[in-house]
């Protein structure tokens, strides 16, 4: 079917709630999705598709023909959607895949024992620990195991690898007895193993109350070197005990999840908490699914696909901002668990530090897909937050004007891109349209110039030709008022505020027309902003010193019978330096664009035959 056979299709269903199924010109079910007016919430899809996301678009240019199924009630739509996603696994739903399986511990039947995470078990006469349902803790807790009890956690082979090299950082950081160095006999290494594989099987606590135990018999006894090693062991049990402190919380059991974008990819990361503490952690990263996708509805999405994978649901779950259909979903989860379950979102306390935690794992997840720091991520999504953006600015631009009591006045700009800069970006500006100092006129002359460029090469879609997500100038109020009716002009909506500095001329604060919006108790957001100002005033005054420095110059060579402002500019064009215009010879000076043979002698003169009179030095020794 066309495009205009399946809106009369899709015009001609019940207003009743249902699920309707996609599919291409193969038979296969590309998507699915529920709707409380099936009539309604399909033919949105084959009107106009100017408000739609790419990736909706797309999905819609490979529909052949679609089927429904009418449901009681919204609710039975939403399970039933949940269902059928989770059986067919649709192209152009969001999807995650489940890599989620059993772990265990393996302690190898060698003469050295070595302990190991792995996913599954083999016939190899190890003996296995488990199975665990976290991969995540597992891991964690073999790690932890390693460090405490001196194990080696390298891939050398013993006793074939012993005294073949010297041992490595973690022996003198103690936290490996370094078999390879023969430092420690096979029957005291495997002791180890096994005091390991105890602490494993029954946790921190109950080990630590037995170890201690055992040294103070020890010390009853005079061992006191087994006394010492025991000790030393409890110290490195409570250090790991301190650690997991950080994430312990009075909530028995919630999850927190949370959501980072970038570009077309987002991701999504968990963390789960039972008996107040963590126990397990996993991100989900989603490859192309579109710059402009609903942040509400993705959310959704995800939760849905989520808890149709996992049977243990929480009583709380602690998101960073509400998903759509947000009662919907909450019926759902709680008739799944059997109880009722609650969303939280939280803006302070406990429960927003766990957030904030889940958060920063999205972003370290989905930053190093991008090969950059999650911590840049993170900055952005504050300062998106902050500022109220419907997304993080992937290029900011930013603005300062510079000159000296009105004069050399210029302009500076600078971009970042996902939290960097790019310096490819940078533009100068000299400012044209009058003399004298007045920043305001300045700004409005610049962000002109700028946009006028901007609907010459928008085609390109690079450099001036890309519109900015965020502009931030370096001032206040007044700038911001200057530049907004450049905006309006030409009809651009994006977002604009101005950087404000305290009285030591650092920053302090954002603000536009109307309000002041405070940037100290954001410390990420507050970092990347004063990074900006900091940047931009930097390459601006750069630009005001040289421009100085050259007019300076050239101010000089004016002096010279001849040389009027045009040809010191031409010589200085061409030979870039002082010294190298002294240095050159007549026919060499000829070669410069407005140069005449009486001028070029002129020059040649001035610094060869002149008594005393010389460019100054403090302009020829710097170039």
């Amino acid at each position: 079917m066309n495009i205009k056979e399946l809106r009369e299709k899709a015009m001609k269903l019940p207003l009743s709630p249902g699920v309707y199924i996609m599919k291409n010109k193969n038979e296969e079910i590309i998507y699915i999705g529920k709707a409380k007016a099936l009539k309604n919430r399909v033919s949105q899809y084959f009107g106009s598709d100017k408000n739609h996301p790419e990736k909706v678009r797309q999905m819609v240019a490979n529909v052949d023909h679609f089927d429904y199924i009418l449901c009681g009630s919204e609710f039975e739509a939403l399970v039933l959607e949940c269902s059928l996603i989770k059986q067919h696994k649709p192209k152009y739903n969001i999807l995650l895949k489940d890599d989620k399986g059993y772990s265990y511990i393996r302690v190898s039947d060698d003469e050295w024992k070595r302990l190991s995470f792995v996913m599954q078990k083999a016939d190899d006469g190890a003996e296995y620990i488990g199975p665990y349902m976290s991969s995540w803790f597992t891991k964690n807790a073999v790690e932890e195991a390693q460090k405490i009890f001196g194990l080696p956690s390298c891939s050398k082979v013993f006793p074939r690898d012993i005294k073949k090299g010297r041992p490595c950082l973690n022996y003198y950081i103690k936290q490996c007895s370094a078999p390879c160095s023969g430092r420690i006999s096979v029957d005291e290494y495997n002791e180890n193993v096994a005091a390991a594989v105890e602490f494993l099987k029954k946790g921190g606590s109950d080990s630590l109350k037995l170890m201690t135990e055992r040294m103070n018999i020890a010390a009853e006894n005079l061992d006191f070197e087994l006394a010492a090693k025991l000790r030393d062991r409890i110290k490195a049990v409570k250090r790991i005990t301190e650690k997991q402190k950080v994430v312990e919380v009075s909530v028995k059991e919630q999850d927190a999840v949370s959501m980072m974008s970038e570009g077309e990819d987002i991701c999504f990361a968990v963390i789960r908490f039972s008996d107040g503490r963590l126990y397990d952690k996993e991100d989900f990263l989603i490859r192309s699914v579109g710059r402009d996708i609903n942040a509400a509805s993705a959310r959704a999405d995800f939760l849905k696909q989520y808890y149709s994978m996992r049977d243990n649901i929480p009583p709380v779950i602690t998101l960073d901002s509400p998903p759509e259909d947000e009662v919907l979903l909450l019926d759902w989860l709680s008739e799944k668990r059997g109880k009722k379950v609650y969303f939280e979102y939280p803006q302070k306390g406990e429960k927003q530090h766990i957030l904030e935690m889940c958060r920063q794992n999205a972003a370290e997840r989905l930053a190093q897909s991008h090969g950059h720091l999650g911590h840049e991520l993170s900055a952005l999504d504050e300062l998106a937050g902050l500022l109220g953006l419907s997304k993080q600015p992937e290029f900011i631009e930013s603005y300062d004007i510079s000159n000296l009591m009105g004069t050399e006045n210029v302009a500076g700009m600078v971009v970042f891109r996902n939290g960097r800069p790019y310096k490819d970006s940078y533009r100068r500006f000299r400012i044209k349209g009058f003399e004298g100092q007045d920043d305001y006129a300045s700004m409005n002359e610049v962000l002109t110039r700028r946009f006028e460029e901007y609907f010459k090469n928008k085609d390109s879609g690079e450099g001036f030709g890309r519109l900015p997500d965020l502009i931030l100038l370096d001032g206040g109020k007044g700038q911001v008022s200057a530049v907004r009716p450049v905006l309006e002009k030409f009809g651009l909506d994006i977002p604009l505020f101005g950087m404000v500095k305290d009285n030591k001329h650092k920053t302090r604060a954002v603000t536009d027309e109307g309000r002041e919006i405070s940037i100290t108790s954001k410390r990420q957001a507050f970092t990347l902003i004063s990074d900006i100002q900091e940047e931009v005033h930097r390459f601006a005054i750069g630009y005001h010193r040289t421009a100085r420095k050259k007019k300076n110059i050239s101010s000089s060579l004016t002096q010279i019978e001849g040389i009027g402002e045009e040809r010191a500019k031409a010589l200085l064009s061409y030979f870039k330096t002082i010294r190298r215009i002294k240095q050159a010879d007549v026919e060499e000076l000829l070669h410069v664009k407005g140069m005449n043979r009486p001028a070029a002698e002129a020059v040649y003169e001035y610094y060869h035959y002149s008594d005393g009179r010389e460019i100054d030095r403090k302009n020829d020794d710097e170039n």
